[in-house]
């Protein structure tokens, strides 16, 4: 098999350092990959975002299947134009990703079938938004409606923290389009655990709980990453919680 793996971070080096395990695999390709990367995949300079030339070259070089890794291409609907071409691909159309690509799509779903979430209100405009701030308790968490690479949350302490995020996501539109709406949540406060599941529609396998480090400095302070490294087992994770 040829395997071609889309992305070019940590995620992306995990899943071809265990793809090329496989007996069944002869080739992986990786686009665009980074330094590391090339010491197990072929790298290509292909952008994640552009579908049409990642099309042509599973198309040109007969791949047998293509693993996304990052958010951008499935939100964009690489899967759905694999999907066209009859190549065979792993990752959730550009429908299903919406629960990732979109904070106010996600949010909806969590309330309308009763899943715990913060409680939340949603603003296409920025003096809506600050006035309605006005009326709440800090802190309080602002975040871009649309993808912002982990960026995008801001937790405010006060108005001026407040004015400042909204202006940097609305006014400056520093995150472009993910901006323009943004969800003020209430900040709640504990342990953050992620659980992972592999799904084609019918059945789910969970991964093992993992926790994020996302702040950038130590000791759990400075803005929001992406991700500055995750660890699991989870030590705090009890029982009873997995089995919810």
């Amino acid at each position: 098999m040829k395997v071609l793996v889309i992305g070019s971070g940590g995620r992306e080096h995990t899943l071809i350092w265990k793809i090329i395990q496989s007996p069944k695999v002869s080739q992986v390709y990786c686009a665009p990959g980074n330094a590391g990367i090339s010491r197990l995949a072929r790298c290509i300079d292909i952008d994640v975002g552009n579908i049409d030339k990642l099309v042509d070259f599973a198309q040109k070089e007969k791949i047998d299947l293509t693993v996304v890794g990052p958010e951008l291409p499935l939100s964009q609907g690489i899967v759905n134009e694999f999907n066209k071409q009859g190549l065979r691909i792993f990752g959730p159309s550009k429908e299903a990703a919406e629960i990732e690509s979109s904070k106010v799509f996600s949010k909806r779903l969590m309330k309308k079938h009763n899943i715990p979430t913060a409680n939340y209100e949603i603003f296409q405009n920025s003096e809506k938004a600050f006035e309605y701030i006005k009326q709440q308790t800090f802190p309080l968490v602002i975040k871009a409606d649309g993808l912002a690479a982990g960026k995008g949350v801001f937790i405010v302490k006060n108005l001026n923290q407040a004015r400042d995020a909204l202006n940097t996501l609305m006014e400056g539109k520093k995150f472009g389009e993910a901006g323009r709406q943004v969800v003020i949540e209430e900040f709640l406060e504990g342990e953050e655990v992620s659980i992972l599941a592999f799904c084609d529609g019918k059945t789910v396998i969970p991964m093992v709980p993992s926790q994020d480090h996302k702040k950038i400095f130590d000791n759990d302070q400075g803005p929001n990453t992406g991700g500055m490294g995750a660890y699991s087992p989870v030590p705090f994770y009890p029982d009873e919680l997995e089995k919810r």
